[in-house]
């Protein structure tokens, strides 16, 4: 049995209600409470600093839930982010740059949704001139890295705008977390 925290990442905008984000959290919280110990954290609807630094203290792994909004991660998160990760607590100095990260024995996921399409990715020819979604993410995984945590593989759903299919994308997630959590 492991300790999961998941996160959901989601900023709320006229044009971005949440639904998709919000049917792939309760995905999360569903699967993974059946044999593990779950904690959520719904950024949107506000957090304690202590309270979000204890619960990492306490995960095993950490699931971010989140839409990527110009190539990055909604604005709260990021303020999350800055406001959570604490010196001394999550990382410390260190000889070499980068290597002070204190969370060494945990893992992380990153759950995402993109409006861009799928092909967009691993061909030279479209717009990420052949970079993958984990290069996509690489300035997001730097900061996990930072602190010391494991990556597992990411999920993403695609072209989520002009074809939210969240029947698929729920059911995809469902394997996905099969194939990589493996418990």
């Amino acid at each position: 049995m492991k300790n999961i925290l998941i996160i959901n990442g989601h900023q709320k905008y006229s044009s971005a209600e949440g639904n998709l984000n919000q049917s792939l959290m309760d995905k999360l919280v569903s699967f993974l409470s059946e044999k593990n110990n779950v904690k959520t954290t719904i950024i949107q609807d506000g957090y304690t600093i202590e309270e979000e630094q204890q619960k990492f203290i306490w995960a095993d792994i950490v699931i971010y839930q989140t839409p990527i909004y110009w190539f990055s991660v909604p604005g709260l998160l990021k303020t999350y982010m800055d406001e959570v990760y604490a010196y001394g607590l999550f990382f410390k100095g260190a000889d070499q740059y980068g290597k002070g990260g204190l969370l060494t024995e945990k893992k992380y996921m990153f759950s995402t949704t993109w409006n861009a399409p799928e092909k967009a990715f691993n061909d030279p020819s479209q717009f990420f001139e052949g970079s993958s979604l984990e290069d996509a993410l690489s300035h997001l995984h730097r900061i996990q890295k930072f602190l010391g945590m494991k990556p597992l593989k990411s999920f993403t759903c695609y072209d989520v705008v002009k074809n939210p299919k969240v029947g698929k994308f729920v059911s995809e997630l469902d394997i996905h977390l099969q194939e990589v959590l493996n418990f």
